[in-house]
């Protein structure tokens, strides 16, 4: 027999394959639109699935303004922030955005406690107990707020490193490593305390053990590993939200969370493996142990360029590829760079992009930028995929990049970055630094590229610079 529930049941059943076909979408440049589209479409039955569910037992006045309130703020909020953000605004807010997914699990978690462990006679409460669930269900709950809160604070530190409201370097409090791990020891026995005897003073310190965790966790983080911090919250998100599925007995919530809590942290596994770092130091907060130090060897003098000289190099390269770096999302300089693409392939010159698993502050930052600018997909390549044609190129072009093409990663076994595999644009004939001054990269590590003998250094804005290469072109 057909009824609402079983609506609701298929309607989740939709939403959740939309959602996986947007994952899949987004793993290909060429099908990333389509990917979003299935996103978007997915979200869009869920929320009608979840309000027809709410209503099936008749329409409360009070509950559908409240409903209809919150869904138009949120919707508003939504719009505007993406609509006014910028490219190079993107990383935080996405971490701002994740505390949101925290902040949810915490207040449901404090909600179900009210509605069952604190109210015992409750009908709900008698259902559990009759299924003998009353313990899983107070599990349950600490575990939802526990999570929660690490990724409630945990993002909002990121987000407030990201956008320059706190200081980049990593917190160095003594015995960093052993705060955690007591941390989620205190945790794990107040989850079973508060199984045995549940008890809101019990929920209450589960809270701030987590929040101060999760502050923690990322304030120990240098700014220069964000991009992988910005992915882990992600993945911390996805579990919030499946923590909330097993909480509200949602299978979509469920089915959500893990989707994108795993692909969160393969990603992240991912991108430790580009930068030599340590999967389990970025789960236990474990980056920026040591703080990189100044560098005082004396590299000699770096070289200079001109924009015009750079494009009479152009003029006779018969092949060229361009790493960018923040630096080129900072200046809004993939417009110029597209255009600059096109006239040298209508030249005959071959131009490709090496893109590093990390540049910028965001997995996939760069490869965004250049969709936008209209730079064809099949020339944008892989760190893995351009790495051994650096020898055989003409002319390189690092606009914005640093310490994904620092020489050191692989050649100094004493630098902080080292064992990070890097773009090799050392190797090529002719190197071009677009830089604002000569100041070291995020990481804070001076990058021993800028004073060979190869590399010319293009000083000024990046956007302004390239834009002088195609007037002289």
């Amino acid at each position: 027999m057909f009824t609402i529930d079983t609506a609701v049941s298929a309607a989740y059943v939709v939403a959740a394959l939309l959602f996986i076909l947007a994952l899949a979408g987004l793993s290909k440049h060429e099908t990333a639109r389509a990917g979003n589209t299935f996103g978007m479409l997915g979200m869009a039955v869920a929320l009608g699935a979840t309000l027809v569910m709410a209503f099936d037992g008749g329409v409360d006045t009070t509950a559908t303004v409240l409903l209809v309130v919150v869904v138009l703020i949120g919707a508003a909020i939504g719009l505007w922030r993406a609509r006014a953000v910028e490219m190079t605004g993107m990383p935080e807010l996405i971490a701002l955005l994740h505390s949101f997914v925290g902040l949810a699990a915490v207040l449901v978690g404090w909600n179900r406690f009210f509605q069952v462990e604190d109210n015992p006679d409750g009908a709900y409460a008698r259902r559990l107990d009759a299924m003998d669930l009353l313990g899983i269900h107070a599990a349950e709950v600490t575990i939802s707020v526990f999570i929660g809160a690490v990724t409630l604070t945990g993002s909002i530190v990121a987000f407030l490193k990201l956008s320059g409201r706190m200081k980049s370097s990593p917190l160095m409090l003594p015995g960093k490593n052993y705060l955690n791990i007591g941390a989620l020891v205190v945790f794990i026995a107040l989850t079973a305390w508060f199984v045995a005897a549940p008890s809101i003073w019990l929920l209450i310190v589960v809270t701030l053990v987590a929040l101060a965790l999760g502050w923690h966790l990322v304030a120990s983080i240098g700014g220069g590993d964000m991009p992988v911090v910005v992915s882990m919250l992600n993945s911390y998100s996805g579990w919030a939200a499946a923590a909330l599925g097993f909480l509200l007995l949602n299978d979509l919530l469920i089915i959500v969370g893990a989707l994108v809590g795993s692909s969160g942290a393969y990603l992240s596994y991912i991108m430790c493996k580009g930068m030599n770092r340590s999967f389990i130091s970025v789960i236990a907060g474990g980056f920026g142990m040591e703080a990189p130090t100044g560098d005082d060897t004396d590299y000699g003098e770096h070289r200079e360029i001109t924009a015009a000289d750079v494009s009479e190099l152009l003029k006779n390269a018969s092949s060229v590829i361009i790493t960018p770096g923040y630096g080129m999302a900072v200046a809004q300089a993939q417009y110029p760079v597209a255009e600059l693409t096109r006239l040298l392939r209508d030249r005959g010159v071959e131009v490709r992009f090496g893109i590093h698993p990390v540049a910028g502050r965001l997995p996939g930052h760069m490869n965004v930028l250049l969709a936008e600018a209209k730079v064809p997909y099949d020339i944008v390549l892989e760190m893995d995929e351009i790495n051994d044609d650096f020898a055989d190129t003409s002319v390189v072009l690092v606009i914005g990049a640093n310490d994904t093409v620092n020489p050191a990663a692989s050649e100094d076994p004493s630098s902080p970055i080292a064992g990070m595999p890097v773009l090799h644009v050392w190797e090529a004939e002719n190197v071009i630094v677009f830089k604002r001054s000569m100041a070291a990269g995020y990481a804070g590590v001076q990058n021993p590229l800028f004073f060979r003998e190869n590399t010319q250094m293009l000083f000024g804005d990046a956007k302004e610079r390239v834009e002088d290469i195609i007037k002289a072109l």
